[in-house]
């Protein structure tokens, strides 16, 4: 049997939560994929598009803080674990929040590549 998973609720969320999940370059860039995305993804198909080598451990616990912040909802169909980023939730919450960090992100990493 599965452990269940914890998902708080919106209400619940902090902005303190949603910057330390976003603090690690990896979870920053796994939200960005997320959102890209036309579906949920699983921890396999995410490393598939990082193009990195990843233990699956290491990703699933990326993710588990990022489910934890309240920054995405996971769900099991069968013995995968497909994830989403709670988008319309967090803007309801935070507007415009999760946009102005992955937009300062994008323009960091430019300016770095320079």
């Amino acid at each position: 049997m599965s452990r269940p998973l914890t998902h708080p609720n919106i209400e619940d969320t902090t902005v303190a939560g949603i910057l330390h999940a976003l603090a690690d370059p990896v979870r920053l860039t796994i939200v960005r994929e997320l959102l890209k995305a036309e579906a949920s993804l699983n921890c396999t198909q995410m490393t598939d598009r990082l193009a990195v080598e990843m233990p699956k451990s290491t990703c699933s616990q990326h993710y588990r803080i990022l489910r934890e912040s309240g920054l995405i909802f996971s769900e099991r169909k069968g013995v995968e674990l497909t994830s989403r980023v709670r988008v319309h939730e967090l803007e309801t919450r935070f507007p415009g929040l999760l946009q102005s960090i992955l937009k300062a992100y994008e323009q960091e990493t430019l300016e770095t590549q320079r």
